[in-house]
Parts: structure tokens; sequence; C-alpha cells
């Protein structure tokens, strides 16, 4: 007997073999057959979805949901175009706040909306004794008052106030760190956003660093949210390359450096596994510091590696050889230079041709750089709905000639590039289904076209959240798509993505998300 049959739907299972189907069987979690094969079987419960479409649950294959989840709960200056009034956000954050020389937390700050970079000068104006941190949208950065700076190491570099990359990092050090509690409670409220989003599986990207979550037991605050039922959906976990230290394992092992017994990639289980080792090479395009070969559109540099490409290329080379899938941060062109150099070195010394090394974000894409991708097998996981908001300024930073290489779809495919979506939230929409729109149009909320001849087709769009994004994350056996033996876990929609105009996929409702084959959440809010 089924434990459930959902009946009355479009299924687009992104099966080859078994394209649509109108009905699907699940027993014990697990999808266990498509139409005829399961239609005159019994069920404990036949659930008419009334003609909705149904895709395998999305994956998103780059979130940071402890970040997601506190930025929630913190006082925000997004949308602000004033300086005063984002001082005045401040401000009031401040008085809500007991005692003097505490820190006071403000999300949402994006220089470009104000114009110009708040300076530590404004912030102590209403710091009332307070320690301020206002962290920038794309998570490179913040500002802070001078309270914060007399506090920091001498020589730390800031500009009025505002500190990129490792500076930020040594601010972040000032603070004590994150409760596992607290750290339970932001990642099941992120979790949930996810769920309402037809998003059943993610990858967490980065855990153990001093720029995001920022506790060194942040593994053990997923396994709280996990025992405590605040996690209900599947997750991945990419550990910060910060916590490779060396070790004196056995000489015919050649591994220089590792997590502590060798943790590596594939630990865990369906629920809660470790992914893979995150490395960064540089830092934003929001911040400008993203790391390119030519000077930015108007500005005199050309952004920032995180450090020398040697070092860089040194702990790409010894995570591969500790046995880690590798998740290499590299936005700006000169900056993917170095990863894929670090990484044709690392196959050379030892070859994996299962690694499904990743390059995350891949933001400015040269042409001569996609044939190295693609020998080397490397995935591009992009972030389409950075341009969706962000890429007017992109564009303008990039310059006429570099524009169409931003967040490439098309060239990727072409060149047999395995092209994986994900989102990158909180900094930008978590939504899927806004990302697919974005992939297929390459329209800015202005309706200004990025690199249209990088559109690629609805199907493949869905296919880089399904399919592609299981596969970069070892997921292929149990995820992706909708095909007896693996998870049921389902995003049902109220309207067929490949049928309605594309301006209209977006605003697709998520009906329903089922994990293990039961409702995780519904009508477009998180379930209690």
């Amino acid at each position: 007997m089924l434990c459930t049959r959902l009946t009355n739907a479009r299924f687009l299972t992104m099966d080859p073999d078994h394209p649509v189907a109108h009905d699907l069987g699940i027993w014990r979690g697990r999808i266990v057959g498509l139409d005829e094969a399961v239609t005159s079987l019994p069920a404990r419960e036949v659930v008419d979805l009334q003609g909705a479409t149904v895709l395998p649950g999305f994956v998103d294959a780059h979130v940071h949901l402890a970040w997601t989840g506190f930025k929630q709960s913190t006082p925000s200056i997004a949308g602000l175009t004033r300086i005063e009034d984002a001082l005045a956000v401040v401000a009031e954050a401040v008085t809500r706040k007991g005692t003097p020389g505490s820190w006071v937390s403000i999300a949402g700050y994006d220089q470009r909306a104000l114009g110009r970079h708040l300076t530590a000068a404004e912030l102590d104006r209403v710091s009332s004794g307070h320690l301020l941190y206002v962290m920038h949208d794309s998570g490179h950065g913040c500002a802070v008052n001078s309270a914060v700076l007399d506090l920091l190491p001498a020589g730390t570099p800031h500009d009025n106030g505002f500190l990129a990359e490792g500076a930020m990092g040594a601010a972040r050090a000032l603070r004590l760190p994150h409760a596992q509690d607290e750290l339970a409670e932001a990642i099941g409220r992120a979790a949930r956003t996810c769920l309402t989003e037809g998003v059943t599986a993610c990858a967490e990207a980065g855990i153990g660093g001093t720029l995001l979550g920022h506790s060194p037991v942040e593994l053990g605050a997923y396994q709280l949210a996990r025992d405590r039922g605040l996690l209900p959906l599947r997750v991945q976990l990419m550990v910060s390359a910060d916590r490779l230290h060396p070790v004196d394992a056995h000489e015919t092992d050649g591994i220089p450096r590792a997590l502590d017994l060798g943790l590596r990639t594939g630990f865990g289980d369906d629920r809660l596994s470790v992914g893979a080792l995150k490395v960064f090479t540089d830092g934003g395009m929001m911040a400008r510091t993203a790391a390119l070969s030519s000077p930015y559109e108007g500005l005199d540099h050309a952004g920032q590696l995180q450090d020398d490409p040697d070092v860089l290329a040194r702990t790409i080379v010894d995570g591969h050889l500790a046995g880690w899938q590798l998740a290499v941060h590299a936005i700006g062109d000169r900056a993917a230079d170095v990863a894929l150099d670090a990484l044709e070195r690392a196959q050379t010394l030892r070859p994996r041709p299962d690694a499904r090394h990743r390059v995350e974000h891949a933001g400015l894409i040269r042409p001569d750089q996609l044939p190295r991708f693609a020998r080397l097998g490397v995935a591009a996981v992009v972030q389409p709905n950075f341009l969706r908001y962000f890429g007017d300024d992109y564009a303008a930073i990039m310059g006429a000639e570099r524009a169409p290489w931003l967040y490439r779809g098309r060239a990727f495919l072409d060149h047999g590039i395995p092209l994986v979506g994900s989102s990158d939230r909180p900094v930008t929409d978590g939504s899927p289904l806004r990302a697919v729109q974005f992939m297929v149009e390459r329209a800015s909320l202005s309706g200004r076209r990025i690199g249209p001849a990088e559109g690629i087709t609805v199907d493949e769009a869905l296919h880089a959240y399904t399919v592609a994004g299981a596969h970069a994350c070892h997921w292929e056996d149990d995820l992706g798509s909708l095909t007896p033996g693996k998870r049921a876990d389902l995003a049902v929609l109220g309207d067929d993505p490949r049928r309605v105009d594309t301006s209209r996929i977006g605003d697709i409702e998520v009906v329903a998300t089922y994990v293990d084959g039961r409702p995780a959440a519904a009508g477009g809010a998180p379930s209690p």
C-alpha cells in the first residue's frame, strides 16, 4: 500500500525517460512510481492537486541560512536613499539597546542607494556610547563608528570607517561568538523561508569563517536546529578553508592540511551533511572588491584578491589533496584565473575525475576562460537574481565590452560547463522562479537586457535549479528529478513555467512544498 498518491497534476519530472506524469506514488518518503505504475494501487491518502504543476523540490546550491535568519530580525536601512534617514534608523536601534558599550547591529546597508558610504564620524553622532556594526548587503564589508575603530589592531585598513574583507573580519572578531541557541533559531527562520519558495535542499556556503556565522562551534548549531525540529529541509554545509590546519598524517595519505579527524566532503546523512571546502579568492561587485583583470569603469582600481595568489593556490591544492570537493568563491575574472590555475595544478598532482569542483558566482568570465572551465570539469554556480536586481549597476561598472560576460548562461552550456542555479541569500532575493525568469529573458527590474545572448530556455533554467543543483551537491541519487527511488521532495506550483509568458514565471505561486513526501509548507507562508 502506498503512503500517498498525488493525482490530477502535471508532474514535470526533469527525467528524460518519463518527462511528464499525472500521478505520483509515495512510500516511506520516496517516489515508488508514476502514472499507470501507481494509479491502481491502494493508498492511505490520495491528494487531488487540482491541476497544479509539480517540479522536483528546488536545490539552492549557495545560501547563507544563519545570516539570512539574523538579517530577518535585525534593524535595517535597506531601500533608504538619504544619509539622514539611515542615521535615524541607527539612532532608533541604539535607543532600544540598553547598556552603553554594547554592540548594535544594522542590516541592509548598500552605499549605492545612499550615494556614498556612511562615515565613522556620522555614526558617532548617533551611537550614544554603543559599538556600531552596519553590515554591507554583499557580506564583504561593514561600516563602524570610532569606538569600534579604536579597538581594532593597529594598522587595520579602513575608509572613513568602512571595513572591507579581512578588515571586516577583524571587527567581527571583537564580538562575542553567536550562541548556538540563537544560531539555531536564525537557521530555522531562514529554512522556513526557503520552503515557501519551493526550496527543499540547500548548501550553506561557508561555516566556521570569521565573516558571517561567527562561531567556533557553528556545525553544532545546525545539529541543534535539527534536534529541535527547526531544520525542515536538507542542508549541506560548506566548511571555510580557514579551518584547515597542518596535520601529521601518514606520508602515503598525501594530506598536508585537514580538519580534525580527517573530516571532509560527504560526512553526514540525507538531512545534514558536510559539503565542499569554501575558499575565498576575492570580494564582491557591490562593494567593488571583486578582483578584475582591468579596472572598474570610472574607478582607478580593479578590486582585490583575498591573499597572495600563491597562498590561495596552496589552500586550493591542499584541500583537493585532502579529498575535499572545492567551492572556490571567484566573482571577478582575475579571481577566476587564480581559481582555474590552482584547480588545474591540483588535478595534475592527484587526478580526481569526479571531484566536482565548483566556482561560486563566476560573476565575470572572459571568453578565453570558458574552455578552461570545460576542460577542468568545473561547475559554475551562479546567482541570476544578482543581475535581476543589481544588473544596471553591474553593467555600468563593467562597461559595454564586459557587461555581456556577467553571470553567463548560454556560453556555459554551449561549452559543456555545468550551470548551477543558486541565490546567495540574503544578499538578494532567494526565489528560484524569479531567477529562472531572469535566466531566460536576461532583463533587470528596469527592463534593461544584460547580455541577452546569454539567455537560455525555461527547461535549461529549471534544470539548473534541480538536476544540476543536485549533482553539484552529490545528491543526484536522491534529489533533482521525480524518478522512482528518489526522495519525494516536491514544489507544487500554481502554473507551469514552461507554458506561461516568460514575464510571469517569477510570479507563479508556490502552492505547497513537500519534503520526504509530506507537506512542509503551504499557501506561501512558513508552516509552524
